[in-house]
């Protein structure tokens, strides 16, 4: 069945409603080698919450601030109606030791000039953005409740973290009567498939929606790159500067290339583009909340949400996992062997809950 942007869905262990695709605000401002003008990313702004688009994602530190900067400045007059998450922690100015992390005085800084930047007062969804190993998890969660008692924040959440440390977190704010995590944010895509080890089951189990980032591996998936991009030649344009930045963090690779070919033989079958493809993959899976869409063009907007409207057939589904997969590795692989089912069951056959 087709899917629109006023489709909602609860985010979470929340009553939260948001978008099946949000809207990601990292392509407001050019501060980064590529994005989109201020008039541009207006235009982004209202195509994506004219169709009902309500969950717009950025970050403090996205583009230099211009991302929020920008987003609040569109966002007045309708900011009732949307659904705002920012980040925290990766914030760093010279000669401060404190500006970024994920302590609590990196926290209440971050979100007062993150409201400043936004024009609003208060932030509907605030992610700890990068895991620091350092800070105590009892003075984030703290933090992170206190913000919502004020009435500054309404939901927490986490993102690139480890499984283990999300449990513990999520686990601790139960007890201690805390703001629980509402969503976790994570790299997911069908080239980077590792969060089905724990991250994506961990989140339904302990109450997380998972709202993937870069859901076209970086625009691999949209089949604009070929093997003669496996170099690092750059060059003065947008594309050009993603192509470098995609071959330094390894997403365009020869298997993430091949991936994407099967991704075009699906979409060429279907009579869509590959980004819609790749995104209708990321749709179907259950834990999947909103995978955030970077786009830096009208045009591009358009076609990623054209991926509400595909279908894809069992057969397809499966061509896409299979392009993809990845191998779950110890101890997820043995126990889902069928000697171990047979021994823990004594033979019978138990579905998994789901």
């Amino acid at each position: 069945m087709a899917l629109t942007l006023d489709t909602y869905r609860l985010l979470g262990r929340s009553g939260l409603r948001v978008s099946p695709l949000a809207l990601g605000a990292a392509t407001f401002g050019t501060e980064w080698g590529w994005g989109a003008e201020r008039d541009e990313a207006r235009k982004l702004f209202d195509l994506y919450t004219g169709q009902g688009g309500n969950f717009i994602d950025t970050a403090n530190t996205y583009t230099g601030g211009s991302s929020e900067r920008m987003l609040g400045e569109f966002a007045r007059g309708d900011r009732e109606s949307l659904v705002l998450a920012t980040k925290y922690t990766t914030l760093r100015r010279p000669g401060d030791p404190n500006s970024g992390g994920a302590h609590r005085k990196s926290l209440f800084a971050s979100v007062e000039s993150s409201l400043r930047q936004l024009g609003t007062d208060y932030i509907d969804l605030l992610y700890l953005h990068v895991w620091d190993a350092t800070t105590p998890v009892e003075e984030i969660l703290r933090g992170m409740d206190d913000l919502v008692r004020q009435g500054k924040v309404l939901y927490v959440a986490i993102s690139n973290a480890p499984a283990w440390q999300v449990s513990r977190m999520q686990t601790i704010a139960d007890l201690r009567g805390w703001s629980p995590l509402v969503a976790l944010q994570i790299e997911y895509n069908l080239v980077e498939r590792s969060g089905e080890r724990d991250l994506i089951p961990m989140a339904r189990e302990m109450g997380l929606g998972v709202v993937p980032y870069s859901p076209l591996a970086g625009g691999v998936l949209t089949g604009k790159y070929t093997r003669d991009d496996l170099t690092a030649a750059n060059d003065a344009s947008g594309d050009g500067t993603r192509k470098s930045f995609n071959l330094a963090l390894g997403t365009l690779t020869e298997r993430s290339l091949a991936i994407a070919d099967v991704v075009k033989e699906v979409a060429a079958e279907l009579g869509r583009s590959p980004a819609q493809v790749g995104l209708a993959w990321a749709l179907r899976n259950p834990a999947v909340t909103a995978p955030v869409i970077g786009a830096r063009t009208p045009a591009q907007l358009e076609d990623n949400l054209g991926a509400l409207e595909v279908d894809l057939t069992d057969g397809q589904l499966a061509r896409l996992d299979a392009a993809g997969a990845i191998d779950l590795g110890f101890p997820h692989d043995i126990l889902a062997s069928d000697h171990i089912r047979t021994v823990t069951t004594g033979g019978l056959r138990i579905e998994p809950r789901r």
